[in-house]
């Protein structure tokens, strides 16, 4: 191949190669902060977790968690969102130790921070702040409030709970992400930037869970 062909190719995989980047706007360095249109809020199925980490004993080992907060990821319309967006600032402890209470690990709070938080606008207070506010927004169905024993529930069937015990909240609001297609691991709430009340999701967020009962490990 000539030379001029060959950087002709070159040039067009690499154009190729961020058209696509751009189009996933996913794990993007270059992402904006404080551009995105809405929230996905994911809270998280600890108890499916601690069959797969029974090391961490800051979550696990008998804590009883039902739901917790795994993140309050900013999305756009059109799918996904921007994530690892540049900061010079990082959560004091005061702020680590506030986000405890609804996210049982420094870990992830540290994570959650540099992956999403950075791209929401505001400093680790306020998005943290933000965070405890959308997770006190949401009520956890009976059925999923740390049960002692299995829940025999269907991903519709999660959906409605939560649809019946959230004024508001309809079932294209929210989704079900399963482990393997059949272990509860998350549901994610579609929430309004600016007031936090429900509102219909973006694209790519779907659900993940086969038909029929899922399993769901009881609260640890």
């Amino acid at each position: 191949m000539s030379l001029p062909r060959r950087a002709v190719l070159i040039g067009l995989l690499a154009l190729t190669a961020t058209a696509l980047a751009s189009a996933r706007g996913h794990g993007h360095h270059s992402a904006e902060a404080g551009r995105f249109d809405y929230w996905l809020m994911s809270l998280s199925w600890s108890p499916s977790y601690c069959l797969t980490h029974p090391d961490d004993n800051v979550q696990c080992r008998r804590k009883g968690y039902g739901f917790v907060l795994h993140g309050l990821w900013p999305q756009y319309r059109n799918g996904f969102g921007p994530e690892h967006c540049a900061t010079v600032v990082a959560p004091e402890e005061a702020v680590i130790q506030h986000a405890l209470a609804f996210m049982p690990s420094r870990h992830l709070i540290e994570h959650e921070w540099e992956t999403h938080g950075a791209c929401s606008g505001l400093d680790p207070s306020g998005y943290f702040d933000l965070a405890d506010r959308a997770f006190a927004s949401v009520t956890i169905p009976p059925l999923l409030t740390t049960p002692r024993l299995p829940p025999s529930l269907s991903a519709d069937a999660i959906v409605q709970a939560f649809a019946a015990n959230n004024p508001g909240l309809g079932a294209n609001m929210l989704s079900v992400v399963c482990r393997d297609g059949g272990t509860l691991t998350e549901v994610r709430v579609c929430l309004n930037r600016a007031t936090l009340a429900p509102q219909a999701c973006g694209g790519r967020v779907r659900n993940t869970c086969r038909a029929g009962s899922l399993t769901i490990p009881a609260a640890r």
